[in-house]
C-alpha cells in the first residue's frame, strides 16, 4: 500500500484555533483544538480586539499537543499551511513587533469623514448609487480609524498585515500572504490577484501606502520555511516549507469540492456565506468585487450574512440556559439538544419570520435585525428555528441574486461549518433551497481545502479537480421535500423579501436617533 502524504494545517477561526494532520486522501488523521477564551475583548463599546500573539500562542499550543499524541505521524509532515478568519488586522514595526492589538473582524469602530475622492469620481459613484457604500466602507476600515485616532502608531507601522500574514511572519520571518487570503478593508484588485494600483477608482477608500502592504504569493507556492524559533515554539522541524493557501472561506469552498459553478458552497459559521467558483470576473452584487479563488484565474462571488451562526451563540446565552445546563451534565453540546427540538416546530414556525441582518453590510448600510409574526402560540424554540430559517432565507436571496447575475442555476448545495453537523439543519436547508444538500466526510472542510492547495503545490495532484476527486467524499445527501419547499417559497417571495424594504426607513431613523443619543453621551 502506498503511504499517503501528510501536511499540518493551522485553521484559526473566531472561536478557536485548530492544528490538523491531513493526508492526501482527505482524512483528518489527528486534530488538536484550542478555544479562544475570550475570542476578543472590548476596551471601548463596539471594539473587538485581541493580542496579535494570542493567535500564535494558540496554534503553538495546539501544535505541541498534537505532536505529543502523534509522534510517528509528526515525522512525516511535508509542509505546513495556515488559513485564518478574514479582515482581522495587525500593525507591525520593522522587526515584526505588533504596535497595537489586532482588530478583529467583529469590531464596530468607525472612522470619521469620507474618502478623499475627486469630484468626478464622486459624481460617478453617486450616479450608480454607490456613493453611500463607498463612504460606509471608508468609515468601517480599520486602517482609516488608526490613521485618524492613532497617527503615531500609523507612522511607525512598517507593514499592515492581515492575521494570516502575521502568522506567516511568526512562522517564517517573511511578511507575505496568499492572494486568496486578501479579504478585508484593503486595496485589493481581484483581477490582478494583488494590490490596486495607486490611481485605481476606489483606492481612496482605503489608501494604504504600497510600502505598508506585504508581498503576495499564489496558493501552493512557498511563503517561507519554519525558522529555528518557530520550530522551538511549535515542535516542528526547522526548514519545513510553509505553503500559501487562502482565507478560511476560500479554503472552505475548495474543501467542499465546489470547483464548478453549479455547486454552491454554504458556510454555516460565525459568518454565514453562500459562494461558488467562477472562471470569469463576476460581481455578486453591482460594484461589489468577487474574492480571489485559490484556483488560478478563478473568482468566488460571495454573499455574506455577517452575524450568521453567531445568532446561535446569542440565542444560547439569552434563551437556552436550560439546555446549556443539561448539555453540561450529559457531556454534549447545547446545540445538539436544541437541534433535536427543531422537529417539534413546523416549517415556517407558525408564521414567525426572522430577518438576520443584525450587522449592516455594504448594500444594507442601515440594517438591523427583526422578528415579525409573534402570537401567543410561539415559544423560544420557535425563535430558535426562526433563526435557522431566517439565515437560510437570506442565503436564498443571495443565491437567487447570483443566479440572475451569472445566468446559471445551482444544482446542489454543499454545507460546511459547525451548523452542518446537524442533520436537522441540513434537511431544513434542503427543503428551503429546493435542491439536494450535500454533507461531505467532515465539517472541517476549511482544513481540507487548505491541505488540498498544499498538495497541488507540492505536485501530489496535477490539478485541483484531481485533488477534489481524491480528497472530497460525499457522506450524506439530503433530498428536498418539495411540498415543504413550496410553502417556504411562498413565505420567501411574499414576506421575507419585503421585510427589509418596508423597515429600511425605520432602521435609518432609528440609527439617527441612537447615533445622536450616543454622541450626546
Amino acid at each position: 500500500m502506498k503511504q499517503e502524504h501528510i501536511v499540518l494545517t493551522f485553521d484559526v477561526g473566531t472561536q478557536s484555533s485548530r492544528a490538523m494532520l491531513i493526508d492526501s486522501s482527505g482524512d483528518i488523521l489527528a486534530k488538536a483544538q484550542e478555544k479562544h477564551e475570550p475570542p476578543y475583548y472590548s476596551d471601548e463599546p463596539g471594539f473587538a480586539e485581541q493580542r496579535a500573539d494570542f493567535y500564535y500562542e494558540q496554534i503553538c499550543r495546539a501544535s505541541l499537543r498534537l505532536k505529543e499524541r502523534c509522534r510517528e505521524l509528526w515525522e512525516r509532515i511535508e509542509a505546513v499551511t495556515i488559513t485564518t478568519i478574514r479582515d482581522t488586522t495587525v500593525c507591525v514595526d520593522e522587526d515584526g513587533t505588533p504596535l497595537r492589538p489586532a482588530i478583529v473582524w467583529l469590531d464596530k469602530r468607525r472612522a470619521g469623514g469620507r474618502p478623499a475622492m475627486s469630484q468626478v469620481t464622486r459624481i460617478m459613484l453617486k450616479a450608480v448609487g454607490m456613493e453611500e457604500t463607498a463612504n460606509l466602507q471608508y468609515t468601517k476600515s480599520h486602517c482609516n480609524w488608526i490613521m485618524q485616532n492613532e497617527p503615531d502608531i500609523w507612522s511607525r507601522t512598517y507593514k499592515y498585515l492581515l492575521l494570516g500574514g502575521y502568522l506567516t511572519f511568526k512562522l517564517t520571518g517573511n511578511m507575505a500572504d496568499a492572494a486568496a487570503s486578501l479579504v478585508g478593508h484593503l486595496p485589493v484588485d481581484a483581477q490582478s490577484r494583488s494590490w490596486q494600483k495607486k490611481g485605481a477608482l476606489t483606492r481612496p477608500v482605503f489608501d494604504i501606502p504600497q510600502s505598508k502592504l506585504c508581498d503576495v504569493v499564489e496558493s501552493g507556492r512557498e511563503l517561507g520555511r519554519i525558522t529555528r524559533r518557530a520550530a522551538e515554539d511549535t515542535g516542528l522541524e526547522e526548514g519545513i516549507p510553509v505553503l500559501a493557501t487562502g482565507s478560511d472561506k476560500a479554503c472552505e469552498i475548495l474543501g467542499l469540492g465546489c470547483v464548478t459553478k453549479e455547486k454552491a458552497a454554504v458556510g454555516f459559521g460565525t459568518t454565514a456565506t453562500i459562494t461558488y467558483t467562477m472562471d470569469r470576473y463576476l460581481e455578486p452584487e453591482r460594484f461589489i468585487p468577487p474574492y480571489i479563488s485559490i484556483l488560478p484565474g478563478c473568482y468566488t462571488p460571495e454573499i455574506e450574512i455577517y452575524r450568521g451562526y453567531w445568532l446561535i451563540s446569542w440565542f444560547k446565552k439569552e434563551f437556552a440556559e436550560k439546555e446549556v445546563k443539561q448539555a453540561a451534565e450529559l457531556g454534549i453540546s447545547a446545540e445538539e439538544l436544541l437541534n433535536e427540538r427543531l422537529q417539534d416546530i413546523p416549517a415556517g414556525c407558525d408564521g414567525l419570520l426572522l430577518q438576520p441582518y443584525f450587522t449592516p453590510n455594504v448594500t444594507m448600510p442601515a440594517a438591523r435585525g427583526a422578528i415579525i409574526g409573534f402570537s401567543d402560540q410561539h415559544t423560544r424554540i420557535h425563535i430558535y428555528r426562526a433563526i435557522i430559517e431566517g439565515i437560510n432565507f437570506a442565503l436564498m436571496e443571495g443565491m437567487r441574486l447570483m443566479e440572475r447575475r451569472s445566468g446559471h442555476r445551482f444544482q446542489e448545495v454543499r454545507l460546511g461549518g459547525g451548523g452542518s453537523r446537524s442533520s436537522e439543519i441540513c434537511q431544513i436547508t434542503a427543503d428551503m433551497f429546493g435542491i439536494p444538500v450535500i454533507r461531505t466526510q467532515t465539517y472541517e472542510v476549511t482544513g481540507i481545502g487548505s491541505a488540498m492547495a498544499a498538495f497541488v503545490g507540492m505536485g501530489v495532484f496535477k490539478s485541483y479537480e484531481q485533488a477534489v476527486q481524491s480528497m472530497v467524499h460525499v457522506k450524506d445527501v439530503f433530498e428536498p421535500d418539495m411540498g415543504q419547499h413550496e410553502m417556504y417559497e411562498e413565505l420567501y417571495a411574499d414576506i421575507f423579501r419585503n421585510i427589509y424594504g418596508k423597515l429600511s426607513p425605520l432602521y435609518t431613523k432609528l440609527n439617527e436617533i441612537y447615533g445622536r443619543k450616543h454622541t450626546d453621551r
